[in-house]
């Protein structure tokens, strides 16, 4: 899946780029994230799980999506001013994207091939599914919902993939 790192993508600021260059060769965890979805204090973990790994080669990147009960409904600019304020989010985000259907922006098709622990594929299943790619830009690990990002499946996957 190393070709994934070449498919473009806009960071949420409007910059067109791809996702290589967006994640500049860390490992990452990319999360769809939506600003009024009860799983959206999953943000503060997210954050916290950028600091403390930034320094050995992670980061986390968020990509907004709308497609779940409307619950990611702003602006670009809101939407950044919401998780700066809310949640000190420093680590990059894309613009809004979909993740599901014949309009899912070309990494979520590709990442929604991607097995959970349980050998299940397909479609995004909710707000704050989370895809763990290794830095040459191979899905290592899909992780549902409900999953806690610090949670220690989580941390052990991390770990495993800087360790590459």
């Amino acid at each position: 899946m190393s070709d994934l790192l070449d498919l473009p993508v806009t960071t949420l600021d409007g910059a067109d780029t791809t996702l290589g260059a967006l994640t500049a060769g860390r490992v990452t965890l990319v999360v769809n994230v939506a600003s009024r979805c009860g799983l959206t204090p999953q943000y503060t973990q997210l954050e916290a799980l950028h600091e403390e790994y930034a320094h050995r080669g992670f980061t986390v990147l968020g990509a907004p999506c709308n497609q779940f009960a409307g619950q990611e409904p702003g602006t670009a600019e809101e939407i950044q001013a919401f998780c700066s304020a809310t949640y000190g989010v420093t680590f990059p985000m894309t613009g809004k994207v979909d993740v599901n259907g014949a309009g899912a922006h070309p990494v979520f098709r590709r990442l929604a091939a991607v097995p959970d622990v349980t050998g299940t594929a397909g479609d995004v299943s909710w707000n704050f599914e989370k895809w763990l790619l290794a830095a040459d830009g191979t899905a290592v690990a899909r992780f549902r919902p409900q999953t806690q990002p610090d949670s220690p499946e989580v941390r052990a996957a991390i770990e495993q993939a800087l360790a590459r």
